[in-house]
């Protein structure tokens, strides 16, 4: 009679693993987690894929101050990091500063363990996620390493002075008027600044978002800044966003 074979033991689950940082014994989440095993390919040239896309493009080659404003899909973010890291490599900036504000999108996550980098990392993944589709993971990690890219939240910025660098302000819509006032005035000598957002799509109550007004204010500098309006026509997501966005 053949003896029965034992049965193989099946790991304990680990109950002390959060869902967005994973095993904190193990050093917390890292927002380029996914990228230690293997180095993802890097896209090194960005083409615009629409007319109101090149103008962005060419905005943010020529003026020290552009708005992105439209809505979500239209490569706002994606263009204004690819700006920034072309002109990284050409060496007419000495530093890159990515800033966001860290707000929830109609939800609250509640208490987020780990330190301050890791309790803001969920908001800045999205910054995380253009910067290595541009530079790759390990050329990315070594940026911030040195310091060359830094990614703070809007609350970090006041009192700073941004020289010789190219900085983005990203989701800029869930930014009161007085935050975005701050956020102008931190700009330096030999600086560009971008912000990106959508007027209609803010996470703040309403009247709070200071976006549309800032934007109609500058409009009366075209020769100092640009403020480049993104339309529906520009989405380069699923064209189904394009529909639902007519519509909702």
């Amino acid at each position: 009679m053949a003896k029965r074979s034992r049965p193989v033991a099946q790991p304990k689950p680990d109950n002390n693993v959060h869902p967005l940082y994973g095993n904190g014994r193990q050093g917390g989440w890292d927002p380029l987690g996914g990228e230690e095993h293997r180095d993802q390919s890097y896209v090194k040239k960005v083409r615009p894929l629409s007319d109101n896309q090149r103008t962005l493009l060419e905005a943010m080659e020529e003026k020290n101050l552009t708005l992105a404003l439209g809505p979500a899909g239209t490569g706002k973010t994606y263009l204004a990091i690819s700006a920034a890291v072309e002109s990284l490599e050409a060496g007419r900036v000495g530093r890159i500063v990515l800033s966001r504000p860290a707000v929830e999108a109609g939800e609250s996550l509640g208490f987020l363990p780990g330190d301050l980098q890791e309790k803001l990392a969920p908001y800045l993944r999205p910054l995380y996620d253009a910067l290595s589709d541009r530079l790759g993971g390990k050329r990315l990690r070594t940026c911030l390493a040195d310091g060359s890219i830094e990614i703070a939240p809007v609350a970090y910025m006041r009192g700073r002075t941004l020289n010789n660098a190219f900085v983005v302000i990203d989701e800029a819509q869930n930014c009161t008027y007085g935050q975005i006032k701050m956020l102008l005035t931190r700009l330096g000598w030999h600086s560009t600044m971008v912000l990106t957002g959508d007027p209609d799509q803010t996470d703040l109550l309403p009247g709070m978002s200071g976006l549309a007004d800032i934007g109609r204010r500058l409009a009366a500098l075209p020769e100092e800044v640009a403020v480049v309006e993104l339309t529906d026509r520009d989405i380069v997501r699923h064209p189904l966003v394009a529909s639902m966005l007519t519509v909702l």
